[in-house]
């Protein structure tokens, strides 16, 4: 996921909120704000984290109106601390209004994700294991939420259904056994694309190895039966650590040289980062 992604495909998701939040009109600003007059907010830090999404803050203001203007202060990707000032956003007072809370619930939201990850990347620093995300995401979010995993610092796992070929349980149980569902899968999708099979026995570890599945996800395994598993397994697979994965538990599994672990929480559970704009003023 790329800002280039991310600005390609986002308007329809921010009018769609913007659709969501203004029915008819903002009967507020309407009535206080009869006239159109210039005016001037600041974007304010409320605590301290990393900023993500400030190029769809800027264009949820600039839907409503081209002519918005925004003076930054911070980058995207860097850390922000409490009290910081952001940016100045300038533009007509109605637009400001009107766009507040949306574009705010957009980089609140982005930014907390990023802020997550960016913790639980620190947290496996020195080991090789890559932290990815899930398609555990806000429906109509994912663009956005996956955008922020990377901004923090890990890397995206699929996209979506179309982006590689992961066999869980119940694909399992639809076709019979792993290896009946990996030949399948060799059988049907395209050579260039991986085959991952997840695996919560050693058994079934065993059992995709000789299949033939190009990664093997431990899920919801012990400490010592992961450790068991990424041993059998050696370099025949990569292997993706999975089940539950947060700050509290992630440092657990630095040394068990996995090549992934993937953590849902990452686009679930991350809290918003708290950020508000403040001191509205009109300006000649």
């Amino acid at each position: 996921m790329t800002d280039i992604t991310l600005k390609l495909n986002a308007d329809p998701y921010l009018l769609s909120a913007l659709r969501e939040d203004v029915t008819s009109e903002d009967v507020t600003t309407d009535a206080i704000m009869p006239e159109n007059r210039m005016g001037q907010v600041d974007l304010i830090a409320k605590e301290d984290g990393v900023l993500c999404g400030i190029d769809i803050f800027e264009r949820v203001f600039t839907l409503l109106d081209a002519n918005t203007r925004f003076s930054l202060f911070a980058k995207e990707g860097g850390e922000i601390h409490k009290g910081e000032k952001i940016a100045e956003v300038t533009g007509d007072i109605k637009t400001l209004l009107v766009g507040e809370r949306t574009a705010l619930n957009y980089l609140q939201r982005m930014s907390g994700i990023a802020t997550m990850t960016r913790q639980m990347v620190k947290l496996l620093d020195g080991s090789k294991t890559k932290l990815l995300d899930t398609r555990k995401t806000t429906p109509n979010m994912r663009l956005f939420e996956k955008y922020a995993v990377k901004v923090g610092g890990a890397t995206n796992h699929r996209y979506n259904l179309t982006d590689g070929v992961l066999i869980k349980d119940n694909h399992i149980g639809a076709a019979g056994s792993i290896t009946k569902a990996v030949q399948l899968a060799k059988d049907y999708a395209p050579f260039v694309r991986k085959i991952e099979v997840e695996t919560e026995t050693i058994d079934q570890v065993k059992e995709a190895l000789e299949a033939g599945a190009d990664i093997i996800m431990l899920d919801n395994m012990s400490h010592d039966t992961m450790k068991e598993a990424i041993a059998l397994i050696g370099d025949k697979a990569e292997t993706e650590i999975s089940g539950n994965v947060t700050e509290d538990n992630v440092e657990q599994i630095k040394d068990l040289g996995a090549d992934y672990v993937s953590s849902g929480a990452l686009t679930h559970s991350a809290p918003i980062l708290d950020l508000s704009l403040k001191n509205l003023h009109p300006i000649d």
